[in-house]
């Protein structure tokens, strides 16, 4: 069997162009690119089972593949708290959210967020707590500190735990047909060091599932960059923006790519602040746990250093290779009809198909790919009802309440298989892909409207095409 990079090269001779329109509605959708089957290029992987999202990028040989294999062992490393006999996976807490990355990175997948009736929230959404400043800015909750932990280990309290009260809307198509959202209210309950007081702004955050990260990370800076639109110049009411962030390892500003607010630079600072915000794992970046001066049992509880630099790296190399599940039904009738409707509506405005990897990227297998996200990587506002509050704040760098990074659409079609659910935006709130898009606002506003304006057939082969990705 021909591996991938040689059947893409056969097919790129075969390759159809067409022209895409460049007034903001009515896109018209270029022909199909044969190598769109291929969302990760020659390292994508052929496996569509469970197992779709746990695979290196097909080609990683060597040492990138022991190093792969032995991150692996790491991410799915269940923490226990020290001192314990087995050192290399001790240091969990003293408070956290989960006690392994695959605990929330369920077979490298996404998380579920939030349950299907009022109740308990899943381990996989986490909440960022900030309150208002004297100037408006958001700082960290002085008490709880920037993310709320809902577990501790023994002789530590834990901060509470949170719960969701779910709200319908009712919402009317063109057509006349009804559907029905819910809206997620959350509530802070059982909290050992107080009420959190009406200032705060709590950010839920459902863990993505982890596939193409390293490609992401391989796009230049200035591919990423130059589909910024801040002052919407071409008036096509899409104003994305880079968020520039801080980091931690030069301490000076970087392009931000990672998390949902696109609020790490890179892999390798996105899983050192994993490790200590969710599982309380200090490293050589995040060498104090986050204990406030109100929790003094956490305190008297902190650890050294827990993960090694050369441990961070090898569970950092396992995130960069994960590959990406080949593209379904690329030709299906209805899936081609949703494609171009897709892009009528706009929605390539933020949801980019296809990048380019540099050549400067990190291992072989990452560089000079032709890669199908379908993300920006940008900031965008995406209206009131998704916003963290009613006010426009900056909640997380420069990103403000508003704002969130285009996600990244490919596999989504995958979460079922590899997950067992649909739930979908940033904090599982949506069932369905449908519903996805029906939460959309801000920028995103006119895409939405079109796409209630669609008949029932047209909604449901946009649903396909998203699902093929």
């Amino acid at each position: 069997m021909l591996e991938l990079e040689s059947i893409i090269k056969s097919r790129f001779f075969v390759l159809i162009f067409g022209l895409i329109s460049v007034s903001a509605f009515g896109n018209v959708a270029p022909a199909i690119d044969p190598s769109e089957e291929y969302p990760a290029g020659s390292g994508t992987t052929s496996d569509l089972s469970v197992q779709a999202f746990s695979h290196p990028l097909s080609g990683t040989r060597g040492e990138a593949r022991r190093t792969f294999t032995v991150g692996n062992s790491f991410f799915n490393l269940a923490w226990v708290a020290s001192p314990s006999s087995t050192t290399t996976r001790d240091g969990l807490g003293p408070i956290y959210n989960a006690v392994s990355c695959s605990s929330c990175h369920f077979k490298d997948g996404r998380g579920l967020g939030l349950p299907e009736n009022d109740g308990p929230t899943d381990t996989s959404l986490l909440f960022r707590l900030r309150v208002k400043g004297l100037g408006g800015e958001l700082l960290p909750h002085p008490v709880y500190g920037g993310q709320f932990q809902p577990q501790a280990v023994i002789g530590v309290p834990a901060e509470g735990q949170t719960v969701v009260k779910y709200e319908k809307i009712q919402l009317h198509y063109n057509d006349g047909s009804l559907t029905e959202l819910l809206r997620p209210l959350y509530e802070f309950i059982k909290l050992n060091f107080g009420v959190l007081g009406p200032d705060t702004v709590a950010s839920p955050r459902v863990a993505p599932q982890m596939i193409g990260l390293g490609l992401v990370e391989a796009i230049s800076e200035a591919d990423i960059v130059r589909n910024e639109d801040p002052l919407d110049a071409d008036g096509d009411g899409i104003s994305g923006r880079a968020h520039w962030v801080t980091s931690t390892v030069t301490n000076s500003k970087a392009l931000g790519r990672f998390g949902w607010k696109a609020g790490k630079p890179t892999l390798l600072e996105q899983n050192a602040a994993a490790f200590s915000g969710d599982i309380g794992i200090n490293s050589p970046l995040h060498p104090i746990e986050e204990c406030t001066s109100f929790q003094e049992a956490c305190l008297k509880n902190q650890g050294q250093e827990e993960i090694p630099m050369d441990r961070l790296k090898s569970v950092t190399t396992y995130t960069q290779l994960l590959s990406v599940p080949a593209r379904r039904d690329m030709y299906n009738p209805n899936v081609v009809k949703g494609r171009e409707t897709f892009y009528k509506m706009n929605c390539i405005a933020c949801h980019t198909p296809s990048f380019r990897t540099d050549s400067a990227a990190v291992v072989d297998v990452l560089k000079n790919q032709t890669i199908y996200p379908y993300s920006d990587f940008l900031l965008h506002d995406m209206g009131t009802d998704l916003a963290d509050h009613k006010e426009i704040l900056t909640n997380e760098e420069e990103a403000t309440t508003y704002e969130w990074r285009t996600p990244p659409l490919w596999e989504l079609g995958l979460v079922k298989t590899v997950n067992g659910h649909t739930r979908y935006l940033h904090d599982g709130r949506a069932r369905s892909l449908e519903e996805a898009i029906l939460w959309h606002g801000g920028e995103a506003q006119k895409s939405k409207e079109s796409f209630m304006n669609l008949n029932k057939n047209q909604r449901e082969e946009v649903i396909f095409f998203l699902q093929s990705l």
